[in-house]
């Protein structure tokens, strides 16, 4: 089992990020967004190729691995009316980063639904089906996310969209769930059940991003909390994974400082790194304490 995080949450350069998994001891980084010294923000397969060299070479130096790479392919900021060159271009750049780095999972989505839709269009399947072995072909795995896509609907559209792109496979986020609506049942729609969906999927679940939340109608938003003090089931979920031999990784993605796609959610960046750290250490002591609640293996 691994402990690593997203870490453009803790900050946005490359040594902030860095510097954050240092102070926790973890060797290995799920790299979505960074900012290289002398060049702009942006995701990891969007920065020009010198900075993406800066960023490998410090990461190298640091001994820290980029166990998974959260791209935008197909995320919730397209729709799948944005032209496929689009999509094709993302991928035809990550490819080779990710190969370069030894990166293990790439984390991909489904495009944004429209506030009515209830079912996946056939281009959906298609786009998602090809991108899937684009990446297999090159020997990487992609991995869906449950999020503001048309595979996080629900879990039966989930499992729906893993059908249509063979060798597809999930990144469970446990906290997602409570903020989307569950697409699968008539209107007006509640919310979704992390517990229900993580079991639907768990059979196809090889990494997890763990944050936590709940919904707050007053807002009509979510709530972030530390680990296991929401509606994801984030305690339930870490147990089930490790008593059934998971040997992953659990990937922390906080959004108690800052929320990646609410520009509105800010702090300080040292408010942002001290989170972040905190938060690392709460998901150490989560699991720990879980362990301890785990039958005790015999040797065979």
């Amino acid at each position: 089992m691994i402990i690593t995080g997203i870490g453009d949450e803790a900050a946005s350069s490359i040594d902030g990020q860095i510097k954050a998994h240092q102070q926790l001891g973890w060797k290995w980084i799920e790299m979505r967004g960074v900012e290289v010294p002398g060049f702009p923000k942006a995701n990891f397969h969007d920065i020009p190729d010198e900075a993406f060299d800066i960023a490998a070479g410090k990461l190298e130096g640091a001994g820290i691995g980029v166990y998974c790479f959260g791209s935008t392919i197909m995320n919730w900021a397209k729709t799948v009316q944005t032209p496929f060159d689009v999509t094709l271009a993302e991928v035809k750049r990550c490819i080779p980063r990710m190969q370069k780095l030894g990166t293990k999972f790439v984390r991909i989505m489904s495009f944004k639904p429209g506030d009515d839709e209830a079912s996946i269009p056939a281009a959906v399947f298609a786009r998602v089906r090809e991108v899937t072995k684009m990446f297999l072909d090159a020997g990487i795995q992609p991995v869906h996310e449950n999020c503001m896509n048309y595979g996080g609907m629900s879990w039966k559209h989930a499992l729906e969209l893993l059908d249509h792109a063979p060798g597809l496979k999930w990144v469970f986020d446990t906290a997602n769930p409570v903020f989307n609506a569950d697409r699968m049942k008539p209107k007006p729609w509640s919310k979704q059940d992390t517990w229900e969906f993580y079991t639907h999927l768990k059979a196809h679940t090889v990494h997890v991003h763990i944050k936590d939340a709940r919904w707050n109608p007053a807002k009509n938003d979510a709530d972030y909390t530390m680990p296991g003090a929401g509606d994801g089931a984030v305690r339930a979920v870490i147990k089930d994974l490790l008593a059934s031999g998971y040997t992953g990784a659990f990937s922390i993605e906080p959004h108690v400082a800052v929320v990646f796609h609410d520009a509105t959610v800010q702090a300080s960046t040292e408010q942002q790194f001290n989170s972040y750290v905190e938060y690392g250490r709460a998901l150490e002591k989560l699991t720990a304490e879980v362990r301890n609640e785990l039958p005790v293996r015999k040797a065979a």
